[in-house]
């Protein structure tokens, strides 16, 4: 009989403190001390941060969001999924701040909200955080929107090196309690995506499929896993 599988909720709340920053330690630092000096700064200065998909934008924006909302700021969140903003223009002492996150997929009408809501923080003086896939001056956006995103603090995220890549794997199969040795992790990493969100996605997987045969994890369990899923 296949065993029951729960969801133990082992992911962690995004924070600074637990991003694995390895190359982009700088980047932490600047948005550590931008946090702290935000509303004291003289001008108004975004973030944005840009890279590949799983160099960690969202975890840093999500752990800016929390710092922020302890402290009393209002954050409006913007991304490409969410439904029309165009009620909260109507009603901007509901907010405080914003993040937009994901910009480079932005659809023509949530350019317009970005470029209203970045013209009002800006006059406002209020913390805006924003992120995509390459810096302001590549993205497909309407220029009024690139140069406001431009205008800030502009800092490229960088993938994990291989080193860090086992060490964040080993630490988060151990939080999972998963033995896992060196052979299988050059494995995985030969052959999966190397970003943290497919990796985390990929030991999870491992996790489940090694609770459901009550086998060790090892590279035939593996290899048998992606047998399974290709079957």
């Amino acid at each position: 009989m296949e065993q029951l599988i729960l969801d133990m909720g082992l992911e962690r709340v995004p924070s600074l403190d637990n991003f694995w920053a390895g190359a982009n330690a700088p980047v932490v630092a600047h948005l550590r001390q931008w946090l702290q000096r935000w509303n004291v700064q003289a001008g108004w200065a975004p973030i944005y941060l840009w890279g590949d998909r799983g160099c960690g934008k969202t975890h840093l924006l999500r752990a800016a969001e929390a710092w922020l909302r302890e402290r009393g700021v209002l954050l409006l969140w913007i991304n490409p999924v969410h439904p029309s903003w165009a009620s909260v223009l109507d009603c901007p002492q509901a907010w405080t701040g914003v993040v937009l996150d994901d910009v480079h997929a932005y659809d023509a009408a949530r350019q317009q909200v970005a470029f209203q809501v970045l013209v009002h923080a800006q006059s406002m003086a209020l913390p805006v955080l924003a992120a995509g896939a390459w810096p302001p001056a590549d993205l497909p956006l309407r220029e009024d929107v690139r140069t406001r995103l431009g205008g800030g603090h502009v800092w490229a995220l960088r993938p994990l090196d291989e080193d860090t890549c086992k060490a964040v794997l080993h630490e988060q199969a151990h939080v999972r309690g998963i033995e896992i040795d060196d052979g299988v992790m050059d494995f995985l990493l030969r052959r999966f995506s190397r970003d943290l969100s497919s990796m985390m996605a990929l030991l999870d997987r491992v996790d489940r499929y090694a609770l459901q045969t009550g086998r060790c994890v090892t590279i035939p369990l593996v290899r048998s896993m992606m047998e399974q899923a290709q079957a």
